[in-house]
C-alpha cells in the first residue's frame, strides 16, 4: 500500500483505511510517545457535549475475557474548551481530523454543530447517536429511525463539513437506522458502538461497574460488527466506517471484504497503544501476498 494512496470516501480522502475510535486514544497527543500519528487515514477526537462533563462515578472499566465493558460517561470539557485549548494542538497534523459529538437533546447536537461550523482544523464531525436521550425519556437516539433523520438532517442544515453517523448495534435491524441518516444527508455511517453489558463482581455479589451497565467492546463484538456492515453495504449508497473489535490486518481486511470502506480501531489502543502502525504494515504484506494495487477494489467483495 503505497502512502500517497488515496481511498476516497467521498469528501474525505484518506491515504489509508485506518481511522482510530472516538476516546480510545485521547485527541493525539496521547500517542506522541508511541508513533506519529500522521501514518494514520484519519483520527477522531475523544467525544465531546456541550458542557464539560465530569463522567460517572468510578469503577468505570470492567475487563472481560475478550473485550473491555466500559462505562466513562462522556467525560470531556465541552465543546468551548475544546475549541480553545484541544483544536490548536491538531495543527501539527498533517491527517484529517474528526470530531466526536455527543448531546442530551437535539439540540445539544445542533448547538455543537454550529460551533464547530467552519473550523479548519477539522475535516468533519462524528454524531454519536449512541447516546442517552435525558431530554426524551431515557431512549438512546440510535434506536429510533426517525430520531437519527431529524438529528442529522438538522446537523446537515447547519454544518457544511464531512458528517458522519455513529450507529448503535443495540437494535433490532441496523439498516433502518443506517438508510435514515444516508436521506437525511449523513456522508458515511460508522458502525458498530459499543453492545450493552454488564459484569457482576461474584466476591462482592454486586454490579463491578457502578453504573450497572456498560458497552462492550473488543474482539468478542467484532463479528457482529461484521454481519451489520455486510447487512448494509448494498442498501446504501454511502460508505461505511466499520468499527469492533479489531486488532490486526487481518480484522481490517475482513471488515472491507464486507463492504466497508474504512476501518477504525479502538480498544486495542489500550492494549497495544502502537497497534496503528503495525495494522498498516500487516496490511501492506495482505495486499503484496494477493497482488492487490487498490484496497478500493476488495470492498464489498465477499458479497
Amino acid at each position: 500500500m503505497k502512502s500517497q494512496q488515496k481511498i476516497a470516501a467521498k469528501n474525505l480522502n484518506l491515504k489509508n483505511p485506518l481511522i482510530t475510535a472516538s476516546g480510545t486514544c485521547g485527541n493525539g497527543k496521547e500517542l506522541a510517545d508511541f508513533y506519529d500519528i500522521n501514518q494514520l487515514g484519519a483520527f477522531t477526537t475523544k467525544g465531546i457535549t456541550v458542557e464539560a462533563q465530569p463522567g460517572n462515578k468510578t469503577p468505570r472499566i470492567a475487563e472481560t475475557s475478550a473485550g473491555i465493558i466500559n462505562s466513562i460517561g462522556l467525560e470531556n470539557p465541552g465543546v468551548d474548551n475544546f475549541i480553545r485549548d484541544v483544536l490548536p494542538e491538531t495543527k501539527e497534523y498533517t491527517l484529517p481530523i474528526l470530531a466526536n459529538i455527543s448531546g442530551y437533546s437535539e439540540q445539544d447536537f445542533i448547538n455543537m454543530a454550529e460551533k464547530l461550523e467552519g473550523r479548519a482544523e477539522l475535516a468533519g464531525v462524528e454524531i454519536n447517536l449512541s447516546c442517552p436521550n435525558i431530554k426524551g425519556g431515557g431512549m438512546v437516539f440510535g434506536t429510533d429511525p426517525e430520531k437519527v433523520f431529524e438529528i442529522t438532517k438538522k446537523v446537515r442544515e447547519v454544518y457544511s463539513g464531512y458528517i458522519i453517523v455513529k450507529l448503535t448495534p443495540n437494535i433490532t435491524d441496523i439498516t433502518e437506522t443506517a438508510l435514515a441518516a444516508e436521506e437525511a444527508g449523513a456522508d458515511a455511517v460508522a458502525m458498530i458502538n459499543t453492545l450493552s453489558a454488564m459484569k457482576i463482581d461474584i466476591e462482592r455479589q454486586k454490579p463491578l461497574l457502578a453504573n450497572t451497565f456498560g458497552g462492550l467492546s473488543g474482539p468478542a463484538v467484532r463479528p457482529v460488527a461484521v454481519k451489520m456492515v455486510y447487512q448494509c453495504y448494498k442498501k446504501l449508497g454511502i460508505p461505511i466506517l466499520g468499527l469492533g473489535g479489531v486488532q490486526s490486518g487481518s480484522d481490517v481486511i475482513e471488515f472491507m471484504l464486507a463492504g466497508s470502506t474504512a476501518v477504525g480501531i479502538g480498544t486495542v489502543n489500550m492494549i497495544d497503544p502502537a497497534a496503528g502502525p503495525r495494522i498498516i504494515e500487516e496490511i501492506k504484506e495482505y495486499m503484496l501476498r494477493h497482488q492487490i494495487k487498490n484496497l478500493s477494489s476488495i470492498i464489498g467483495a465477499a458479497h
